[in-house]
Formats: C-alpha cells, structure tokens, sequence
C-alpha cells in the first residue's frame, strides 16, 4: 500500500480556505455563521475570521444537512439542537466509510495497473 503522508491540521483557518473546502462562496460561510449558534470563529485585529477544527467540523455537519440532505435551515438548526450527537455519529460513520472505499479504489486501481 502506497505511503501517504499525514495531513497536518491548522489551528485556525480563513474565511477563504473554509469556503474552498465546501466549494461555496465567503458568503454563504458568513450567512451561516449568523444562523447557527455552533459557529463561532474569532477575529484578528484586522477583523478576519478565523476559523477552528470544531467549527470546520460543525459546518460539515450543516452542509452535510443543508446541502447533503435538502433540509431547509429551520429543519437543521432544529435538527442540530435536538440531535448534534447523533448527526456528528452519522457524519462520522459516513466519512469513515468514505475513506474505506477510496482506499479499496486505490488498491483495485494497483491491482489493474499490474496486470
């Protein structure tokens, strides 16, 4: 199995950099900073938010809902209120399993290149 190298998190991240992971504009990220209680990033002196792992997190678990899912956000902020344990188990399972099957295509893909 080929070596990968291991991700390095940051401990904050930009307003840019968040919105690049989701592929959504800046302003869909400041929209749901003001809807949802959960994000909460911190501002430098210039006024830039900044961004952590768990509010990275917590916006995978709204896209995940929002996006994913077609919840309307009234339904996922009630849904997040309610359920956040169980949501952040599923979303866990889900990427857990995702990252299973990139591993199994990887491997098929060197078997096949080897023939």
């Amino acid at each position: 199995m080929p070596y990968k190298e291991p991700k390095i998190e940051k401990l904050f991240y930009s307003i840019g950099e968040v919105a690049g992971m989701f592929d959504v504009n800046t302003s869909l990220i400041r929209f749901w900073e003001k809807e949802f209680d959960v994000i909460k990033p911190r501002k430098n002196k210039k006024g830039n938010r900044l961004f952590t792992k768990e509010d990275v997190d917590n916006f995978h678990l709204i896209y995940n809902l929002v996006k994913v899912r077609g919840m309307t956000l009234a339904g996922a902020k009630k849904k997040m209120k309610e359920n956040k344990d169980d949501i952040h188990d599923n979303f866990e399972i889900i990427q857990t399993l995702t990252q299973i099957k990139e591993m199994l295509l990887e491997i098929r893909d060197e078997i096949d290149s080897g023939k």
